[in-house]
Parts: C-alpha cells; sequence; structure tokens
C-alpha cells in the first residue's frame, strides 16, 4: 500500500491566512501540526514512511520540506516530486504515478491512496479503518471515499450510491454542487455521499482508464516520466473527476463517516477550532475570531460574524458569506497587491524570517535559521544590517573575517560586504536583523554561491 499526498492547492478562500506563497495546507489551525503534517502522521499510522510520497508545485516544495523535517527526520526527501505547473489533479496523479513506477519501481498492481493535503479528520480511528478497508478492496478499479452528509450542504458535490458489493458501492452517478432544495433531497434519500476528493487505485488501473477516457494524457504517461514532465504544461488542466470518475463504469465508493472537513472557508474552521479564548463578545452572539498573532478581539452588539487577522490584514464578513472571499483575493490579483501573495512569515530551505516592522528606510526581522543550516553567501548595495543573536549560536563570515556569535552578541555588515549566516549547532539559531537604508526590497542582493541550488530569481535569503 502506498500513499501521495497532493499539496498544490491555492486555499484563496482562507485568505488572509493563506497565501500564494504559504498556502492552506502549510497552516496550523487547529492543533500545533499543519494540515499537511496531520495528513503525513495520519498515513504514518498505516504505513511506512518509505510509503508516503508527496507531490507539490516548485513554489512550495521548501514549504513541504521544511514541515516534513519537523516530524520525520530521515524521511528520503526524493520522495516528494514537484509539478512542472498547476494543471489540476487528473495530470497531477499522472504524473505521482510514473513518478513512483519509475523512480521506486512501485508495482502496477499496489494500490495507492491519493490525498488532499488540507483536510479535517475528527475521528482517526474509523478513519484509518475506512482507508486500511478501501486499500485492501479497491482491486483493479477505480475507488474513491464518499463522506456520510449529516447536513444538506451546498459547496460539496455528491456521489450516488449504487449497487452494494463487499464493503463498498459501485458509484451510479456523480453529481455537481447542487441548490440548497436538492441537497436537502440528496440527504433525506440516503443515497448519496459527499464527495471528498480522495482517489484510490493501482496504476494499472489508472493508465487503463487514461487510455479509454483521456487519450492524450495517456499517450504522454506512455512515453515516460522525462517526456511527461517535458510537454507536462501542454496537457488539459483537468480534475481526476472529470477526466475519469464521471465517465467511468468502474468507480467504487467507500463510506466515511469520520469527522470529515474540508476547511474550505472560515465557517468550516469555525466548526473544527475550539473557542477563541482571546474573544471578548458583548451583547453579541454566532461570532467567529481567528488571530494569527494572539491578539485579543473585542466585538460589541454584533451577530454572525467572522473576524480574522493576519499581522498585516483583517477580514470581516458575515456568516454565510466565506464562499465570497474569493472576491477579496481577484480584487488583490487586479490590483497588483502584495497581500495576495505575500505572508509575514516566509519559509526558505533554511528556516524562515518573520517580518516584525517594515517601513521606507528601515526593517525589522526574526531568522530561524535550522541546525546545520546556511544562507547564501550574498552582498547588497544599498542596505547596511545589524545580527543579534538571541538563540544558539552562528557562524557569521563577513568579507575575510569568520566570528561565532553567541546569545546576547551581534554583528554590523556594511552594504557591498559579502557575508553569510550559519547555524553550526543542534538546536534552532534565531537572529534578529535590522536592515537600513535607501532600498530595502528583497531584489538588492549579489548572490555568490547557494548550496540549495536555487535560482537568484527563486529566492529572497
Amino acid at each position: 500500500m502506498y500513499s501521495v499526498i497532493l499539496c498544490g492547492g491555492s486555499g484563496t478562500r482562507l485568505w488572509p491566512l493563506s497565501r500564494k506563497n504559504y498556502p492552506k495546507q502549510f497552516l496550523s489551525l487547529y492543533s500545533d501540526k499543519s494540515l499537511l503534517q496531520e495528513t503525513f502522521l495520519r498515513m504514518r499510522e498505516i504505513m511506512p514512511k518509505e510509503n508516503i510520497f508527496i507531490q507539490v508545485n516548485r513554489e512550495n516544495y521548501y514549504n513541504v520540506l521544511n514541515q516534513i523535517k519537523d516530524i520525520e527526520k530521515k524521511y528520503d526527501f526524493g520522495q516528494i516530486s514537484i509539478e512542472p505547473e498547476a494543471r489540476n489533479t487528473a495530470p497531477a496523479i499522472t504524473l505521482a504515478v510514473k513518478y513512483l513506477e519509475s523512480k521506486f519501481k512501485v508495482n502496477p498492481d499496489a494500490p495507492i491512496i491519493f490525498l488532499p493535503a488540507d483536510h479535517f479528520i475528527g475521528n482517526k480511528e474509523k478513519y484509518l479503518n475506512t482507508v486500511n478497508d478501501a486499500l485492501k478492496n479497491v482491486g483493479d478499479r477505480i475507488g474513491t471515499i464518499g463522506i456520510v452528509p449529516d447536513r444538506p450542504e451546498t459547496g460539496y458535490g455528491y456521489i450516488k450510491k449504487g449497487e452494494k458489493i463487499g464493503s463498498g458501492y459501485k458509484v451510479a452517478e456523480f453529481k455537481e454542487k447542487p441548490n440548497i432544495e436538492l441537497a436537502k433531497k440528496y440527504v433525506d434519500s440516503k443515497e448519496y455521499l459527499w464527495n471528498s476528493g480522495m482517489y484510490l487505485f493501482n496504476s494499472k488501473t489508472l493508465l487503463k482508464e487514461l487510455e479509454r477516457y483521456q487519450p492524450e494524457v495517456f499517450k504522454l504517461a506512455s512515453e515516460g516520466i522525462e517526456k511527461l514532465v517535458e510537454s507536462f504544461s501542454n496537457l488539459p488542466s483537468i480534475s481526476i473527476d472529470v477526466a475519469i470518475s464521471e465517465k467511468s463504469d468502474n468507480v467504487f465508493v467507500f463510506e466515511g463517516d469520520f469527522g470529515w472537513n474540508d476547511i474550505g472557508s472560515f465557517e468550516s474552521l469555525a466548526e473544527v477550532t475550539p473557542k477563541n479564548p482571546d474573544l471578548i463578545a458583548l451583547n453579541s452572539n454566532n461570532v467567529f475570531a481567528h488571530s494569527r498573532s494572539n491578539k485579543l478581539v473585542a466585538t460589541i452588539g454584533v451577530n454572525d460574524l467572522i473576524i480574522v487577522e493576519s499581522n498585516d490584514c483583517i477580514l470581516v464578513h458575515k456568516k454565510g458569506e466565506g464562499q465570497n472571499v474569493k472576491k477579496i483575493t481577484d480584487y488583490l490579483k487586479e490590483k497588483n497587491r502584495k497581500e495576495l501573495e505575500d505572508i509575514l512569515v516566509v519559509h526558505r530551505p533554511w528556516g524562515k524570517y518573520e517580518i516584525l516592522i517594515d517601513t521606507p528606510i528601515y526593517k525589522v526581522k526574526r531568522l530561524t535559521v535550522y541546525p546545520e543550516a546556511k544562507l547564501s553567501t550574498q552582498s547588497h548595495f544599498h542596505r547596511v544590517e545589524h545580527w543579534i543573536v538571541v538563540k544558539g549560536i552562528a557562524k557569521v563570515k563577513t568579507g575575510n573575517n569568520e566570528v561565532y556569535l553567541r546569545e546576547n552578541e551581534s554583528t554590523f555588515i556594511p552594504n557591498l560586504t559579502t557575508h553569510s549566516l550559519e547555524n553550526p549547532g543542534k538546536i534552532n539559531l534565531e537572529v534578529i536583523e535590522v536592515q537600513t537604508g535607501s532600498y530595502l526590497e528583497e531584489d538588492d542582493i549579489i548572490r555568490y554561491d547557494d548550496q540549495y541550488g536555487r535560482a537568484t530569481e527563486d529566492i529572497n535569503q
């Protein structure tokens, strides 16, 4: 048995928490682990880490790398495959299957479950039992896990159950997101399940179905992984539902009743998140507040509100309007606002940095550098930097000089001076960086070497 965690979503309906450079799956929303980490750890309970694979876009590769490092020190990072371009789930799953076949020699008959990285599971034991049962019984079919609905829901697609065979059902029909009246009929009939987007099958079956329903994708996949990667951007952007499931007569659904939530909006998040202890709601009802920086939120005389704070942005909307948050992100995109893509905590292969203060003439960051990690050797035209170590030990090179700095020690780096920062220790290094100068944007940089092999335009530190 194998699993592939699909990690390419953008999570625009959870703006301002979710941004392009740090989308929803990397956020810790209901526990001290991110949604990705929670998904990985669930799979870890039913299969070895060698059988868990992750697929991600290039922009978020290092987010995945750092988060998995935090929970699985000896993970083989060759098990993370990169999508050349976002082309929806059918091409993404095809690429993952060919990657497992070519790089890890996975048996074509071995069942593989494909999981979104960003879902909430309320009852882990029931979930794992369902997944185990599905993997053992899917055989040579296209399998999916449908969620037993507990309410009429217009935000999900539905699956109509057909003939019961063993522990699952032959799929009679896939239904698009219904209106509320139709959703009520679906739920009352007990013949329908929510479409969770979890799929399972072996690679032999997938390729057979692709040959029948998506010959263009099949042809490219048959030419090998290198050709598939090279021509990936030419593939149609199409979901696995549209590409195969809605057409095939070989789809099987397993019922899941384990407290599932796709956290597709802040209303969904409110359902699974404990009440905010730092919310004072005077003469207010049905208010949900989430503060990324743990700020106190106070309301007076308001009802049915969602309030979300994320350091640089605040979102307020009436409950029931969560699906319209995308209109905000569309507006930000149209106006080319940096708040669409950037978040004040930025993750890099060496660690992360958080912007504490940002003005036109000075900027303050908190850098966290992982053990044995190193920033690139670089210099700047317009800014000088002051580094103060607040935790751990820093190895600092400026020009030809090399020093070790301990807690409460600092150094000054003039402009046009080559410098690097390294953590030679065994615990995270934390440094306060103060930048001053006439120009403080991240493109004021000359880079001389980088141990992570990143292109200059792809990195900010």
